[in-house]
């Protein structure tokens, strides 16, 4: 599947120079630390195996992508925080994953499209190295000698995978591909795919083109960089996470469907894109709890009619 950048040699990591306002990230600073009262509840005999015996839910459709025009963006859940983003007649690939299990985790609902459906993917974006964003197996599959952007530290779990060049950014950093400028955002989590690696990057993706704006927030608990964020940048529409606030560890690194609300408004968004629930159930709370507790604290908010909860493997353009 050749695309508008590709190039016919072997992986590059490129790293770009640190952008202003780089911060470092330590454990004490995004809360890593469990809560006093983790220990409280079971998550393997409350969660964990009883998700064993839970038949998955949802069905694989065949998409019918609409044709695009320029200047609209059209957006498609695959599930969890698997986007794919169509504008300026480029296919984008956000946080792609359609494994079954995350290691003992089992999926509960099904990807929204099987990977064959996918058209010929341009670029993708990878915000963190923990395995329900960055899942090899499916990245080895949508490769095809196109550029794969990731945060600093990041790149050596990807350049062995297929793609052309590998893109590492700080926070703050920007990358030009064509018509789209991709920049890393800051976000309040950690990156470290197993315990030895806290040196990987983190964080959230503006993607803008032309008139255009998405923000895919990745993982992150609620913090006042939202309203930096907002300020750096014309946010249009708001990819944020709404589940996993009830971790088993009771650490502080997922926000919940209120604190969602509260970094919309503060971002200064048009549209609210809840992702990060129903997919994989990776706290207490109910799978189907957080788009309810969002459609309530939005409505309490007066912007109920910003929302869009999306059904995964059903194209929408806006």
């Amino acid at each position: 599947m050749p695309t508008p950048f590709s190039r016919k040699k072997r992986t590059n990591v490129v790293r770009t120079a640190p952008g202003n306002g780089a911060v470092k990230k330590s454990a004490e600073r995004v809360g890593l630390k469990p809560g006093s009262d983790w220990h409280k509840r079971n998550f393997v005999t409350e969660v964990l195996i009883p998700s064993l015996f839970t038949k998955r839910s949802g069905l694989r459709s065949m998409p019918l992508f609409p044709k695009v025009h320029p200047g609209e963006v059209c957006l498609t859940w695959i599930g969890h925080a698997s986007f794919l983003l169509q504008i300026e007649g480029l296919n984008i690939l956000i946080d792609p994953n359609w494994s079954m299990w995350l290691k003992v985790v089992k999926r509960l609902k099904r990807p929204g499209m099987h990977i064959e459906s996918l058209p010929s993917i341009d670029v993708v974006l990878v915000t963190h190295a923990h395995f329900d964003h960055l899942d090899r197996k499916t990245l080895r599959k949508v490769a095809a000698d196109q550029p794969i952007v990731v945060p600093t530290g990041v790149g050596n779990l990807v350049q062995d995978l297929g793609f052309n060049i590998v893109h590492e950014l700080t926070e703050w950093e920007q990358v030009q591909l064509g018509p789209l400028r991709v920049s890393l955002t800051p976000c309040h989590h950690w990156g470290a795919r197993m315990l030895h690696d806290q040196h990987r990057g983190f964080g959230g993706f503006v993607i803008e083109a032309g008139k255009r704006s998405v923000f895919h927030c990745g993982d992150s608990a609620y913090f006042h960089g939202f309203e930096e964020i907002g300020r750096r940048f014309p946010i249009e529409i708001a990819l944020l996470p709404i589940g996993a606030y009830e971790a088993p560890s009771r650490r502080e690194v997922h926000m919940n469907p209120e604190e969602a609300v509260r970094a919309f408004l503060e971002l200064g968004a048009n549209k609210l894109v809840p992702m990060h629930y129903g997919t994989f159930r990776l706290g207490f709370e109910p799978l189907d709890e957080p788009p309810e507790r969002l459609l309530s604290s939005a409505r309490k908010e007066g912007v109920e009619e910003k929302v869009l909860v999306m059904t995964e493997g059903r194209p929408v353009v806006l």
